[in-house]
């Protein structure tokens, strides 16, 4: 895990956080350093562990060993209304009797707050969230999005300093999930809290976060921010995950010709001399992994066969394969996708696809050469998954 600084130094510290019910042991020895101010997004399939470390934050689940720190505050046995935090759930849990301004009163109130205090406090919340005009209607009246904003107000009311987000849009509609994403960015971006946020939807990771978590068994596969995740997956894993369509894996090992290492599988070969990273030893098995739109496909040219060079030594992707058997690969399925389409390839025996431009004119059954642009490929070995 990342290394520890000062907890003072901190917005939220978790330092060699365990968790274990019995012989079942569900985070283990897990530290995690977030920044003033910073947005992390915990992510993960379900099971991984993020509600968990979450719900730990937040004081909602008894940890077994290890610390939490808030605001350069060792928090770890208090109780979660005086750990300085904002909670919204995937649960609006709103009070079906009261009013949405009966609903953003409530925790106020009971912690004794001042009637001109509290109303100036909603004020903010329901301009911020753009909910002035429902201040007075009562849940059932309300939208799905429009619930979630007034959940989302109960936490903005508390003035706290870290906010935590456990899934907060899963229950909503594309649409909706679409727009309050976009809400929630601009409501980090105009009050700079600290935001945790868990969710198990890649997309919202990537558009919301300066920093991702990507979570597997209770414990941090990577760390790093949205681009690097993304470019760089420090794992088979990781790079599964991320990306929608998924990155393609394909098995095989390294080769040379005219002392260029390349990447070899099904007697088609890769160049590797523009891979930014390690290439191992000639004969080392090796998965080479290529997202769909670092792949160019490019139309057989005439003379050349299903065999033939075409995209793949200099196609649109820019580095290509070379070699005696090219790099063909046969169309099995178009995909339309609006502004473009996925190609779901045969190549070297194996599944690959490819983005392609919406009127790219192939056809199921057609031959195509490839391109690929190496530089942003990845290889991971074959029994650690580690990226090389």
């Amino acid at each position: 895990m990342n290394q520890m600084t000062n907890p003072a130094a901190t917005s939220v510290a978790v330092k060699d956080l365990r968790l274990a019910y019995g012989s079942l042991t569900i985070l283990d020895d897990l530290s995690l350093d977030i920044g003033e101010g910073e947005f992390i997004v915990l992510l993960g399939p379900s099971g991984c562990g993020k509600s968990t470390l979450l719900n730990c934050i937040a004081g909602l689940l008894d940890i077994t060993d290890g610390q939490i720190w808030i605001k350069g505050r060792n928090v770890t046995w208090e109780e979660p209304k005086d750990r300085g935090i904002g909670m919204v759930f995937q649960s609006y849990a709103l009070y079906p009797q009261m009013t949405v301004r009966g609903n953003l009163a409530f925790g106020l109130k009971n912690a004794g707050l001042p009637r001109g205090e509290i109303d100036k406090r909603i004020a903010r919340a329901a301009e911020i969230l753009q909910i002035q005009p429902l201040l007075d209607r009562k849940p059932a009246a309300l939208s799905g999005g429009q619930r979630q904003r007034v959940a989302i107000g109960r936490a903005l009311v508390r003035d706290v300093d870290v906010f935590l987000f456990d899934e907060p849009l899963s229950n909503l509609d594309a649409k909706l999930r679409s727009e309050l994403r976009v809400e929630i960015k601009r409501l980090h971006q105009q009050l700079r809290n600290t935001m945790i946020y868990v969710t198990h939807d890649q997309i919202e990771a990537l558009t919301l976060a300066d920093r991702i978590a990507v979570m597997r068994g209770g414990i941090i596969q990577q760390l790093a921010d949205p681009k690097t995740i993304y470019n760089k997956p420090a794992n088979l894993f990781v790079a599964g995950f991320i990306g929608s369509p998924a990155m393609t894996f394909l098995k095989g090992q390294i080769g040379e010709r005219d002392g260029v290492r390349t990447f070899e599988a099904g007697g088609s070969t890769i160049a590797l001399d523009q891979y930014r990273g390690e290439v191992p030893a000639r004969g080392t098995a090796v998965i080479l992994g290529v997202r769909p739109e670092h792949v160019a496909a490019g139309h057989v040219a005439a003379g050349h066969g299903a065999a033939g060079h075409g995209a793949a030594g200099h196609g649109a992707a820019g580095h290509g394969a070379t070699g005696a058997g090219g790099a063909a690969a046969k169309v099995e399925i178009d995909e339309p996708m609006g502004s473009d389409s996925l190609l779901w390839l045969r190549f070297a025996g194996q599944a690959l696809s490819a983005r392609a431009p919406a009127e790219h004119g192939f056809k199921a059954g057609d031959a195509v050469s490839l391109g690929f642009d190496i530089s942003k490929a990845s290889l991971f070995d074959t029994e650690t998954e580690q990226r090389l």
